[in-house]
């Protein structure tokens, strides 16, 4: 019986360097393992985000693919990409979901778990 599945794992850094509080303008990145922990390969093919800042206003983000990639990833195999983000906020979070075609024709969702992104320290 086929299994459609995948583990997302994210790493998320707070970039100082290219923020400007003054400007209420604080960037972000986030790198995101997506790993095939299923037993078909998929392509990854689009991406829906829900970013939502300090304040509560959200904003929704849809596309093909991550970063210029589709990948094709086979029982296993892992992507890995790094992207970014600003908010008017110095913390807030993300969710969304990657939509994904098996090999086989099954089309699927999968869920990405909601994850913060925040000053260090800046959660106690």
């Amino acid at each position: 019986m086929a299994v459609y599945d995948f583990a997302i794992n994210v790493r998320t850094q707070y970039l100082p360097e290219q923020s400007k509080p003054e400007r209420t303008l604080h960037v972000f990145t986030y790198t995101i393992t997506i790993k095939n922990t299923g037993s078909v390969p998929a392509q990854l093919i689009s991406r829906h985000w829900t970013i939502t800042d300090g304040n509560g206003k959200t904003q929704e983000v849809r596309g093909l693919g991550v970063v210029g990639h589709q990948p094709l990833l086979k029982p296993g195999e892992e992507f890995e990409y790094t992207s970014g983000t600003q908010l008017e906020t110095l913390q807030g979070s993300m969710v969304g979901e990657y939509f994904f075609v098996a090999e086989d024709g099954h089309r699927f969702e999968v869920n990405i778990p909601e994850f913060v992104l925040s000053l260090p320290h800046a959660l106690h």
